[in-house]
């Protein structure tokens, strides 16, 4: 997708910053933030032009930042974004908001979890019903049987829901025979969709879910969201790492985007305001 910050004379310059994400593209995040930042830019002076987004998880971020095709990745996973600062294809990495992960399950519930369950003991109940319905099939009429719908795409979702059931000693994906987990390789809107048709519960982040139509969210609950708090298991900080392999001839403007997405007053009131039928999606960075 293009983004012109509502001048239609913007493609005269074309395409100066490209931006590759998932989650925060479907949501429209990543939108508001190019539109506002070409609207900063031409309130500087500055002719109007053009902000890519590109579809991609976080592994698919980061691979396009070490190859050059995207200036900036905004990606979700420590370990990884770090391996790219220290590989040479990001010369920064800048906190650039806070996602949070929830899990949500089919109303029906047929892994009995509680409010006052932790997320691990929630993984333990959903790993021993799934076995148990595997075991045993309940009565399709009565209730579905306990499934977990996998992005299995070595996402930032993909990983942290990969970390949860290794911490309870659990790697449901390396069995053939493991009937209840389903491994389903889509983008995070399609997979809670199919996680809503199917009755599965499903690791998401929030601005999926609000971003989700009424339907899937009808047909679904959320048991378990991540908070603010730093040692929480479920929050998702997004950080933006930019590419030593960024655009040359724009230099200057990348360099002025990452300082943006971290001034109060730029990208952080971005996201403090952005938000989907009333709900504001992202908290800001720490």
């Amino acid at each position: 997708a293009v983004y012109n910050g509502g001048y239609s004379n913007a493609s005269k310059r074309g395409i100066c910053l490209r931006i590759s994400n998932g989650g925060a593209g479907q949501t429209g995040l990543i939108q508001a933030w190019a539109d506002a930042f070409i609207q900063h830019r031409v309130a500087c002076g500055e002719d109007p032009f053009e902000i890519a987004w590109y579809l991609g998880d976080t592994t698919d971020s980061l691979a396009l930042l070490a190859s050059g095709a995207v200036d900036f990745a905004i990606t979700y996973n420590a370990a990884a974004e770090q391996q790219c600062i220290d590989a040479g294809a990001a010369k920064e990495r800048i906190y650039a908001f806070r996602d949070h992960f929830i899990l949500a399950g089919p109303i029906s519930n047929p892994a009995h979890l509680k409010g006052d369950d932790d997320i691990l003991t929630m993984f333990n109940k959903i790993v021993t019903s799934g076995n148990l319905d595997v075991a045993s099939p309940p009565n399709s009429e009565i209730r579905p049987p306990t499934r977990f719908l996998s992005r299995f795409d070595k996402s930032a979702t993909n990983i942290k829901e990969s970390f949860l059931f290794a911490t309870i000693g659990q790697i449901p994906w390396a069995f053939d025979c493991c009937k209840w987990y389903h491994q389903y390789p889509r983008f995070p809107r399609e997979a809670l969709e199919t996680a809503s048709l199917l009755s599965e519960y499903t690791l998401t982040d929030y601005g999926t879910w609000i971003s989700a139509t009424n339907a899937v969210k009808s047909r679904l609950s959320i048991f378990k969201m991540g908070s603010d708090a730093a040692d929480d298991l479920l929050l998702n900080p997004a950080h933006l790492l930019h590419g030593t392999r960024a655009s040359l001839v724009h230099a200057d403007l990348c360099d002025a985007f990452a300082e943006w997405v971290a001034n109060s007053t730029g990208g952080q009131k971005v996201v403090e305001t952005f938000s989907k039928d009333g709900h504001v999606l992202y908290t800001k960075a720490p």
